[in-house]
Protein backbone atom coordinates (compact mmCIF):
# COMPACT_ATOMS: atom_id res chain seq x y z
CA UNK A 1 0.00 0.00 0.00
CA UNK A 2 1.50 3.30 -1.04
CA UNK A 3 1.74 6.09 1.70
CA UNK A 4 -0.63 8.49 -0.20
CA UNK A 5 -3.47 5.16 0.37
CA UNK A 6 -2.70 5.32 4.20
CA UNK A 7 -2.89 9.50 3.75
CA UNK A 8 -6.27 8.86 2.81
CA UNK A 9 -7.31 6.46 4.93
CA UNK A 10 -5.62 8.53 8.39
CA UNK A 11 -7.85 11.41 6.67
CA UNK A 12 -10.88 9.29 7.02
CA UNK A 13 -9.87 6.89 10.07
CA UNK A 14 -12.88 6.55 12.49
CA UNK A 15 -11.44 6.69 16.19
CA UNK A 16 -12.78 9.88 17.73
CA UNK A 17 -15.53 8.05 18.68
CA UNK A 18 -13.48 6.90 21.54
CA UNK A 19 -9.92 8.55 21.35
CA UNK A 20 -9.30 12.24 22.57
CA UNK A 21 -7.68 14.98 20.66
CA UNK A 22 -4.42 14.55 23.35
CA UNK A 23 -1.95 17.54 23.90
CA UNK A 24 1.26 18.98 22.76
CA UNK A 25 2.76 19.80 25.66
CA UNK A 26 6.00 21.92 25.79
CA UNK A 27 8.60 20.44 28.28
CA UNK A 28 10.25 23.16 29.84
CA UNK A 29 13.13 21.20 31.60
CA UNK A 30 13.63 18.58 28.85
CA UNK A 31 13.98 21.22 26.57
CA UNK A 32 16.89 23.06 28.87
CA UNK A 33 18.58 20.33 29.36
CA UNK A 34 18.80 19.15 26.05
CA UNK A 35 19.20 22.86 24.54
CA UNK A 36 16.18 21.70 22.32
CA UNK A 37 12.54 22.21 21.54
CA UNK A 38 11.01 19.04 22.92
CA UNK A 39 7.66 18.13 22.61
CA UNK A 40 5.40 15.96 24.47
CA UNK A 41 2.42 14.53 22.30
CA UNK A 42 0.46 12.93 25.37
CA UNK A 43 -1.07 10.00 24.12
CA UNK A 44 -1.20 8.72 28.34
CA UNK A 45 -3.85 10.92 28.73
CA UNK A 46 -6.20 8.65 26.53
CA UNK A 47 -9.09 7.17 28.19
CA UNK A 48 -7.20 3.69 28.39
CA UNK A 49 -4.20 5.94 29.04
CA UNK A 50 -2.43 4.57 25.66
CA UNK A 51 -2.39 5.52 21.86
CA UNK A 52 -3.50 1.87 21.23
CA UNK A 53 -7.87 2.15 21.38
CA UNK A 54 -7.20 4.47 17.85
CA UNK A 55 -5.74 1.55 16.08
CA UNK A 56 -8.64 -0.82 17.43
CA UNK A 57 -11.48 1.35 17.54
CA UNK A 58 -10.50 1.95 14.13
CA UNK A 59 -9.96 -1.56 12.79
CA UNK A 60 -13.42 -3.13 14.30
CA UNK A 61 -15.50 -0.17 13.26
CA UNK A 62 -14.75 -1.37 9.62
CA UNK A 63 -15.89 -5.02 11.04
CA UNK A 64 -18.81 -5.87 8.37
CA UNK A 65 -22.05 -7.32 9.79
CA UNK A 66 -21.34 -11.16 9.74
CA UNK A 67 -17.99 -10.25 11.54
CA UNK A 68 -19.45 -8.71 14.14
CA UNK A 69 -21.47 -11.50 14.78
CA UNK A 70 -18.84 -13.98 14.94
CA UNK A 71 -16.79 -11.98 17.22
CA UNK A 72 -13.13 -10.87 17.53
CA UNK A 73 -10.17 -12.12 19.23
CA UNK A 74 -6.61 -10.10 19.53
CA UNK A 75 -3.34 -10.87 21.14
CA UNK A 76 -1.76 -8.28 23.14
CA UNK A 77 0.85 -6.95 25.96
CA UNK A 78 -2.02 -5.11 27.21
CA UNK A 79 -2.80 -1.71 25.22
CA UNK A 80 -3.67 -2.67 22.63
CA UNK A 81 -5.83 -5.60 24.57
CA UNK A 82 -7.88 -2.06 26.67
CA UNK A 83 -8.38 -0.83 23.11
CA UNK A 84 -10.10 -3.63 21.68
CA UNK A 85 -11.58 -4.16 25.15
CA UNK A 86 -13.53 -0.91 24.92
CA UNK A 87 -14.44 -1.16 21.30
CA UNK A 88 -16.24 -4.41 22.11
CA UNK A 89 -18.28 -2.43 24.58
CA UNK A 90 -18.89 0.20 22.61
CA UNK A 91 -19.91 -1.66 19.33
CA UNK A 92 -21.43 -4.32 21.46
CA UNK A 93 -19.20 -7.35 19.87
CA UNK A 94 -17.56 -10.25 21.34
CA UNK A 95 -14.35 -10.22 21.99
CA UNK A 96 -11.50 -12.36 23.23
CA UNK A 97 -8.35 -11.29 24.31
CA UNK A 98 -5.27 -13.15 24.40
CA UNK A 99 -2.19 -11.74 27.13
CA UNK A 100 0.95 -13.24 28.04
CA UNK A 101 1.44 -13.81 31.84
CA UNK A 102 3.96 -11.06 32.33
CA UNK A 103 1.55 -8.24 31.19
CA UNK A 104 1.16 -6.12 34.19
CA UNK A 105 -2.17 -6.42 36.19
CA UNK A 106 -3.18 -3.10 35.99
CA UNK A 107 -3.51 -3.95 31.66
CA UNK A 108 -4.98 -7.13 32.93
CA UNK A 109 -7.54 -5.52 35.31
CA UNK A 110 -7.93 -2.65 33.54
CA UNK A 111 -9.16 -5.01 30.22
CA UNK A 112 -11.74 -6.70 31.71
CA UNK A 113 -12.87 -2.77 33.71
CA UNK A 114 -13.43 -1.89 29.89
CA UNK A 115 -14.89 -4.96 27.92
CA UNK A 116 -17.18 -5.99 30.50
CA UNK A 117 -19.53 -8.97 29.78
CA UNK A 118 -18.29 -8.27 26.01
CA UNK A 119 -14.44 -9.30 26.78
CA UNK A 120 -13.09 -12.68 28.09
CA UNK A 121 -9.36 -12.70 29.10
CA UNK A 122 -7.22 -15.40 28.47
CA UNK A 123 -3.32 -15.53 29.82
CA UNK A 124 -0.91 -17.37 28.05
CA UNK A 125 3.31 -17.57 27.25
CA UNK A 126 5.44 -15.39 28.16
CA UNK A 127 5.59 -12.65 25.50
CA UNK A 128 3.48 -11.30 22.73
CA UNK A 129 3.90 -13.76 20.01
CA UNK A 130 3.42 -16.75 22.33
CA UNK A 131 0.11 -14.95 23.27
CA UNK A 132 -0.14 -14.58 19.71
CA UNK A 133 0.66 -18.55 19.13
CA UNK A 134 -2.49 -18.93 21.60
CA UNK A 135 -4.77 -16.43 19.62
CA UNK A 136 -4.30 -18.24 16.58
CA UNK A 137 -5.28 -21.40 17.85
CA UNK A 138 -8.33 -20.21 19.61
CA UNK A 139 -9.48 -18.24 16.35
CA UNK A 140 -9.07 -21.41 14.56
CA UNK A 141 -11.22 -22.91 16.77
CA UNK A 142 -14.12 -20.72 17.14
CA UNK A 143 -13.72 -19.29 13.76
CA UNK A 144 -13.14 -15.32 15.11
CA UNK A 145 -12.05 -12.42 13.39
CA UNK A 146 -8.66 -11.79 14.31
CA UNK A 147 -7.79 -8.17 14.90
CA UNK A 148 -4.10 -7.37 14.66
CA UNK A 149 -2.52 -5.20 16.70
CA UNK A 150 0.18 -3.93 14.33
CA UNK A 151 0.32 -5.32 11.41
CA UNK A 152 -3.58 -4.56 9.93
CA UNK A 153 -4.20 -1.23 7.23
CA UNK A 154 -6.87 -0.06 9.72
CA UNK A 155 -4.95 -0.06 12.89
CA UNK A 156 -2.24 1.38 11.45
CA UNK A 157 -4.19 4.09 9.82
CA UNK A 158 -5.96 4.96 13.37
CA UNK A 159 -2.24 5.22 15.03
CA UNK A 160 -1.74 7.65 12.42
CA UNK A 161 -4.27 10.02 13.19
CA UNK A 162 -1.57 11.17 15.71
CA UNK A 163 0.51 12.91 13.53
CA UNK A 164 -2.62 14.88 12.12
CA UNK A 165 -3.12 15.71 15.31
CA UNK A 166 0.35 16.88 15.66
CA UNK A 167 0.92 19.13 12.59
CA UNK A 168 -2.68 20.44 12.87
CA UNK A 169 -1.74 21.24 16.51
CA UNK A 170 2.19 22.47 16.13
CA UNK A 171 1.91 26.23 14.43
CA UNK A 172 5.80 26.90 13.88
CA UNK A 173 7.23 30.61 13.77
CA UNK A 174 9.26 31.24 10.41
CA UNK A 175 12.13 28.76 9.89
CA UNK A 176 11.34 26.89 13.54
CA UNK A 177 9.85 23.88 11.77
CA UNK A 178 9.85 19.94 13.41
CA UNK A 179 12.63 18.53 12.81
CA UNK A 180 12.09 15.23 14.08
CA UNK A 181 9.64 12.61 15.93
CA UNK A 182 10.59 9.94 18.03
CA UNK A 183 8.50 6.76 18.36
CA UNK A 184 8.20 3.46 20.51
CA UNK A 185 8.58 0.69 17.75
CA UNK A 186 7.16 -2.95 19.25
CA UNK A 187 5.70 -4.52 16.32
CA UNK A 188 6.07 -1.09 14.31
CA UNK A 189 1.90 -0.19 14.10
CA UNK A 190 2.26 3.49 15.69
CA UNK A 191 5.31 4.53 14.05
CA UNK A 192 4.09 2.94 10.04
CA UNK A 193 0.75 5.58 10.50
CA UNK A 194 2.87 8.62 11.59
CA UNK A 195 5.84 7.98 9.04
CA UNK A 196 3.36 7.44 6.03
CA UNK A 197 0.91 10.37 7.10
CA UNK A 198 4.45 12.99 7.66
CA UNK A 199 6.53 11.84 4.64
CA UNK A 200 3.76 12.57 2.58
CA UNK A 201 3.26 15.78 3.50
CA UNK A 202 6.50 17.11 5.02
CA UNK A 203 8.56 14.39 4.08
CA UNK A 204 11.65 16.97 5.12
CA UNK A 205 10.82 15.94 9.14
CA UNK A 206 12.49 12.90 10.25
CA UNK A 207 10.75 9.83 11.46
CA UNK A 208 12.96 8.60 14.21
CA UNK A 209 11.90 5.22 15.84
CA UNK A 210 13.48 3.86 19.02
CA UNK A 211 13.73 0.80 20.60
CA UNK A 212 15.76 -1.27 23.79
CA UNK A 213 18.30 -3.01 23.20
CA UNK A 214 17.03 -6.15 24.07
CA UNK A 215 14.00 -6.19 21.94
CA UNK A 216 14.78 -4.53 18.65
CA UNK A 217 12.98 -6.82 16.41
CA UNK A 218 12.54 -3.93 13.34
CA UNK A 219 16.17 -2.78 13.87
CA UNK A 220 17.16 -6.32 13.53
CA UNK A 221 15.49 -6.80 10.15
CA UNK A 222 15.83 -3.89 8.35
CA UNK A 223 19.31 -4.24 9.12
CA UNK A 224 18.88 -7.52 7.55
CA UNK A 225 17.13 -6.37 4.66
CA UNK A 226 13.62 -9.13 5.80
CA UNK A 227 11.83 -9.81 8.98
CA UNK A 228 14.01 -11.19 11.74
CA UNK A 229 12.38 -13.31 14.15
CA UNK A 230 14.03 -12.94 17.84
CA UNK A 231 14.37 -16.01 20.07
CA UNK A 232 14.40 -14.00 23.24
CA UNK A 233 13.20 -10.30 23.77
CA UNK A 234 13.85 -8.34 27.41
CA UNK A 235 10.55 -7.34 29.34
CA UNK A 236 10.92 -4.63 31.21
CA UNK A 237 9.66 -2.81 27.96
CA UNK A 238 6.45 -4.99 28.04
CA UNK A 239 4.63 -2.70 25.27
CA UNK A 240 7.38 -3.30 22.83
CA UNK A 241 8.57 -6.82 24.10
CA UNK A 242 7.83 -8.32 20.22
CA UNK A 243 9.90 -11.17 18.78
CA UNK A 244 8.63 -10.52 15.26
CA UNK A 245 7.33 -7.61 12.95
CA UNK A 246 4.47 -7.69 10.57
CA UNK A 247 5.66 -8.13 6.90
CA UNK A 248 3.25 -4.78 6.29
CA UNK A 249 5.09 -3.25 9.41
CA UNK A 250 8.46 -4.19 8.28
CA UNK A 251 7.54 -2.71 4.17
CA UNK A 252 6.47 0.74 5.69
CA UNK A 253 9.46 1.25 8.08
CA UNK A 254 12.17 0.44 5.71
CA UNK A 255 10.69 2.77 3.73
CA UNK A 256 9.46 5.73 5.62
CA UNK A 257 11.73 5.48 8.49
CA UNK A 258 14.53 7.60 8.67
CA UNK A 259 16.83 5.90 11.81
CA UNK A 260 15.87 3.76 14.83
CA UNK A 261 17.64 4.18 18.16
CA UNK A 262 18.52 1.47 20.60
CA UNK A 263 18.39 2.65 24.35
CA UNK A 264 18.52 0.46 27.65
CA UNK A 265 17.17 0.21 30.50
CA UNK A 266 18.52 2.83 32.95
CA UNK A 267 17.76 5.48 29.81
CA UNK A 268 14.20 4.32 29.97
CA UNK A 269 14.04 4.27 33.37
CA UNK A 270 15.44 7.98 33.36
CA UNK A 271 13.22 9.53 30.76
CA UNK A 272 10.15 8.42 32.60
CA UNK A 273 11.79 10.67 35.19
CA UNK A 274 12.42 12.91 32.66
CA UNK A 275 8.96 13.26 31.53
CA UNK A 276 7.67 13.17 35.34
CA UNK A 277 9.68 16.41 36.44
CA UNK A 278 7.48 18.30 33.64
CA UNK A 279 4.31 17.16 33.75
CA UNK A 280 4.13 15.66 36.94
CA UNK A 281 2.68 12.02 35.10
CA UNK A 282 4.24 8.86 35.18
CA UNK A 283 4.99 6.78 31.65
CA UNK A 284 5.22 3.15 31.50
CA UNK A 285 8.77 1.84 30.00
CA UNK A 286 7.06 1.90 26.63
CA UNK A 287 5.54 5.40 26.86
CA UNK A 288 8.64 6.80 27.72
CA UNK A 289 11.01 5.33 24.72
CA UNK A 290 9.78 8.25 22.54
CA UNK A 291 11.68 11.00 25.07
CA UNK A 292 14.84 8.22 26.16
CA UNK A 293 15.73 8.24 22.01
CA UNK A 294 15.43 12.21 21.72
CA UNK A 295 18.02 11.92 24.59
CA UNK A 296 20.12 9.63 22.93
CA UNK A 297 20.19 10.93 18.98
CA UNK A 298 20.44 14.51 20.16
CA UNK A 299 23.61 13.71 22.30
CA UNK A 300 25.00 10.78 20.22
CA UNK A 301 24.67 13.09 17.66
CA UNK A 302 25.49 16.60 19.26
CA UNK A 303 22.44 18.02 18.01
CA UNK A 304 21.11 21.50 19.30
CA UNK A 305 18.81 24.41 18.36
CA UNK A 306 16.15 21.73 17.19
CA UNK A 307 12.56 21.41 17.82
CA UNK A 308 12.25 17.44 18.61
CA UNK A 309 8.50 15.77 19.32
CA UNK A 310 8.20 13.01 21.34
CA UNK A 311 5.54 10.47 21.31
CA UNK A 312 4.79 9.49 25.35
CA UNK A 313 2.68 6.18 23.98
CA UNK A 314 1.45 4.74 26.93
CA UNK A 315 0.90 5.27 31.27
CA UNK A 316 -0.04 1.56 31.47
CA UNK A 317 2.54 0.48 34.84
CA UNK A 318 1.98 -1.26 38.29
CA UNK A 319 3.08 1.04 41.17
CA UNK A 320 5.41 -1.67 42.41
CA UNK A 321 7.43 -1.04 39.46
CA UNK A 322 8.03 2.56 40.68
CA UNK A 323 10.84 0.82 43.05
CA UNK A 324 13.02 -0.53 40.02
CA UNK A 325 12.86 2.70 38.20
CA UNK A 326 14.20 4.84 40.74
CA UNK A 327 17.01 2.73 41.40
CA UNK A 328 18.22 2.83 37.82
CA UNK A 329 16.86 6.64 36.78
CA UNK A 330 20.19 8.13 38.09
CA UNK A 331 22.80 5.67 36.48
CA UNK A 332 20.26 6.69 33.14
CA UNK A 333 20.85 9.77 33.78
CA UNK A 334 24.92 9.26 34.46
CA UNK A 335 24.31 10.76 37.80
CA UNK A 336 25.37 7.29 39.83
CA UNK A 337 28.36 5.65 39.12
CA UNK A 338 29.64 2.32 41.02
CA UNK A 339 32.90 1.14 41.91
CA UNK A 340 34.80 -1.92 42.82
CA UNK A 341 37.94 -0.71 44.62
CA UNK A 342 40.59 -2.73 46.38
CA UNK A 343 42.17 -0.99 49.83
CA UNK A 344 44.27 -1.94 51.84
CA UNK A 345 42.68 -4.56 55.28
CA UNK A 346 43.86 -1.93 57.52
CA UNK A 347 42.48 0.92 60.06
CA UNK A 348 41.79 3.81 58.65
CA UNK A 349 41.64 2.92 54.60
CA UNK A 350 37.93 4.12 54.55
CA UNK A 351 38.21 7.36 55.85
CA UNK A 352 41.15 7.52 53.48
CA UNK A 353 38.85 6.25 50.44
CA UNK A 354 36.27 8.91 51.34
CA UNK A 355 38.76 12.36 51.42
CA UNK A 356 40.02 10.48 48.32
CA UNK A 357 36.62 11.19 46.36
CA UNK A 358 36.20 14.66 48.21
CA UNK A 359 32.85 16.43 48.35
CA UNK A 360 31.00 13.47 45.90
CA UNK A 361 28.31 11.29 48.06
CA UNK A 362 28.36 8.40 48.67
CA UNK A 363 25.02 6.71 47.73
CA UNK A 364 26.05 3.04 49.10
CA UNK A 365 28.78 0.95 50.39
CA UNK A 366 28.81 -2.27 51.07
CA UNK A 367 32.03 -4.52 52.28
CA UNK A 368 33.09 -7.53 54.23
CA UNK A 369 36.31 -8.99 55.45
CA UNK A 370 37.92 -11.78 53.16
CA UNK A 371 41.37 -11.62 53.37
CA UNK A 372 44.13 -10.36 55.10
CA UNK A 373 45.63 -7.71 53.78
CA UNK A 374 43.37 -6.40 50.93
CA UNK A 375 39.53 -5.61 51.21
CA UNK A 376 37.20 -5.41 48.36
CA UNK A 377 34.49 -2.84 48.46
CA UNK A 378 31.47 -1.57 46.64
CA UNK A 379 31.18 1.94 46.35
CA UNK A 380 27.97 3.69 44.74
CA UNK A 381 28.82 7.50 44.20
CA UNK A 382 27.06 10.48 42.93
CA UNK A 383 28.53 11.86 39.98
CA UNK A 384 28.93 15.60 39.24
CA UNK A 385 28.46 15.03 35.21
CA UNK A 386 28.49 12.33 32.53
CA UNK A 387 32.16 12.43 32.37
CA UNK A 388 33.09 12.18 35.96
CA UNK A 389 32.80 8.25 36.19
CA UNK A 390 35.79 8.01 34.16
CA UNK A 391 37.37 10.74 36.57
CA UNK A 392 36.91 9.05 39.31
CA UNK A 393 38.60 5.85 37.75
CA UNK A 394 41.32 8.13 37.06
CA UNK A 395 41.80 9.64 40.89
CA UNK A 396 41.75 5.85 41.71
CA UNK A 397 44.56 4.94 40.08
CA UNK A 398 46.59 7.68 40.50
CA UNK A 399 46.17 7.06 44.03
CA UNK A 400 47.94 2.92 43.26
CA UNK A 401 43.64 1.45 43.99
CA UNK A 402 43.00 -1.42 41.81
CA UNK A 403 39.18 -0.57 40.91
CA UNK A 404 36.34 -1.42 38.30
CA UNK A 405 34.10 0.94 36.83
CA UNK A 406 30.72 -1.19 37.35
CA UNK A 407 28.15 1.24 36.25
CA UNK A 408 26.67 -0.87 33.20
CA UNK A 409 27.21 -4.15 34.36
CA UNK A 410 23.30 -5.99 34.87
CA UNK A 411 24.93 -8.54 37.57
CA UNK A 412 26.12 -5.77 39.87
CA UNK A 413 22.73 -3.91 39.73
CA UNK A 414 20.46 -6.54 39.90
CA UNK A 415 22.23 -8.54 42.57
CA UNK A 416 25.73 -7.89 43.62
CA UNK A 417 24.98 -4.66 45.19
CA UNK A 418 22.19 -6.40 47.28
CA UNK A 419 24.35 -9.74 48.90
CA UNK A 420 28.13 -8.60 48.94
CA UNK A 421 29.55 -11.05 51.43
CA UNK A 422 32.74 -12.54 50.41
CA UNK A 423 34.08 -16.05 48.66
CA UNK A 424 33.13 -19.29 50.13
CA UNK A 425 35.76 -22.21 50.15
CA UNK A 426 33.07 -24.23 49.81
CA UNK A 427 32.13 -23.79 46.60
CA UNK A 428 34.01 -26.06 44.37
CA UNK A 429 33.02 -25.97 40.68
CA UNK A 430 30.68 -23.41 40.94
CA UNK A 431 29.20 -21.41 37.91
CA UNK A 432 27.03 -18.17 38.14
CA UNK A 433 23.65 -17.85 36.10
CA UNK A 434 21.25 -14.97 36.10
CA UNK A 435 17.70 -16.44 34.98
CA UNK A 436 14.86 -14.52 33.99
CA UNK A 437 10.79 -15.62 34.82
CA UNK A 438 7.59 -14.35 34.55
CA UNK A 439 6.13 -13.02 37.75
CA UNK A 440 3.41 -14.18 39.19
CA UNK A 441 2.32 -15.76 42.67
CA UNK A 442 3.83 -19.15 42.84
CA UNK A 443 6.20 -18.15 40.44
CA UNK A 444 9.67 -18.40 42.10
CA UNK A 445 8.18 -21.55 43.48
CA UNK A 446 8.04 -22.88 39.87
CA UNK A 447 11.57 -21.84 38.62
CA UNK A 448 12.83 -23.52 41.90
CA UNK A 449 11.44 -26.94 41.20
CA UNK A 450 12.73 -26.82 37.32
CA UNK A 451 16.33 -26.74 38.56
CA UNK A 452 18.04 -30.46 38.69
CA UNK A 453 18.77 -31.90 42.04
CA UNK A 454 21.61 -33.61 40.31
CA UNK A 455 24.02 -30.22 41.09
CA UNK A 456 23.80 -28.18 44.20
CA UNK A 457 22.66 -25.08 44.76
CA UNK A 458 25.44 -22.62 46.51
CA UNK A 459 24.16 -19.42 46.07
CA UNK A 460 21.02 -17.84 45.43
CA UNK A 461 19.97 -14.25 45.42
CA UNK A 462 15.77 -13.26 44.50
CA UNK A 463 14.42 -9.99 45.30
CA UNK A 464 11.34 -8.51 44.06
CA UNK A 465 10.92 -5.58 42.57
CA UNK A 466 7.82 -5.32 41.54
CA UNK A 467 8.69 -5.54 38.38
CA UNK A 468 6.42 -8.13 35.71
CA UNK A 469 9.41 -10.70 35.92
CA UNK A 470 11.85 -11.65 38.54
CA UNK A 471 15.56 -11.82 38.38
CA UNK A 472 17.45 -14.77 40.23
CA UNK A 473 20.64 -15.15 40.52
CA UNK A 474 21.82 -18.81 41.48
CA UNK A 475 25.18 -20.37 41.82
CA UNK A 476 25.05 -24.10 40.28
CA UNK A 477 28.32 -26.81 41.07
CA UNK A 478 28.50 -28.28 38.30
CA UNK A 479 31.94 -30.68 38.00
CA UNK A 480 33.50 -30.65 34.82
CA UNK A 481 32.60 -34.53 33.48
CA UNK A 482 28.72 -32.87 34.00
CA UNK A 483 29.05 -30.52 31.51
CA UNK A 484 27.28 -31.31 28.23
CA UNK A 485 24.49 -32.53 30.71
CA UNK A 486 24.42 -29.59 32.12
CA UNK A 487 24.14 -26.97 29.15
CA UNK A 488 21.73 -29.74 27.90
CA UNK A 489 19.65 -28.70 30.78
CA UNK A 490 20.20 -25.75 30.47
CA UNK A 491 18.56 -25.19 27.16
CA UNK A 492 15.74 -26.91 28.24
CA UNK A 493 14.51 -24.98 30.72
CA UNK A 494 13.18 -22.79 28.62
CA UNK A 495 13.85 -19.22 30.78
CA UNK A 496 16.25 -16.61 29.54
CA UNK A 497 19.99 -17.13 31.32
CA UNK A 498 23.16 -15.42 31.20
CA UNK A 499 26.55 -17.32 32.51
CA UNK A 500 28.31 -14.40 34.88
CA UNK A 501 30.93 -17.34 35.77
CA UNK A 502 33.82 -15.09 33.82
CA UNK A 503 32.25 -11.42 35.19
CA UNK A 504 35.12 -9.82 37.50
CA UNK A 505 33.07 -8.56 39.97
CA UNK A 506 31.88 -11.97 40.79
CA UNK A 507 35.02 -13.21 41.43
CA UNK A 508 36.39 -10.19 43.82
CA UNK A 509 32.87 -10.31 45.72
CA UNK A 510 30.87 -13.70 45.33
Amino acid sequence: MLAQEYLRRILKARVYDVAQETPLDYAVHLSEKLDNKVLLKREDLQPVFSFKLRGAYNRMVHLTAEEKARGVITASAGNHAQGVALAASRLKCRAVICMPITAPSVKVEAVKRFGGKYVEVVQEGRSFTESADCAARLQRERNLVFVHPFNDPDVIAGQGTIAMEILHQYQPSDGDQIDAVFCAIGGGGLISGIATYIKSLYPGIQVIGVQTKDSCAMKKSIDAGHPVDLSQVGLFSDGTAVKAVGDETFRVCSEYVDDIVLVDSDEVCAAIKDIFDDTRSIVEPAGALGVAGAKAWARHNNITGKTLVAINSGANMNFERLRFVTERAAMGEEKEAMYAVTIPEERGSYRKFCHLIGDRAVTEFNYRISDKHVAQIFVGIQTKSPGDADNLLSLFTKAGLKSLNLTHDELTKLHIRHMVGGKSPLAVNERLFRFEFPEYPGALLRFLTTMNPDWNISLFHYRNNGSDYGRVLVGIQVPPEDDERFHKFLEKLGYPYVDESQNPVYKLFL
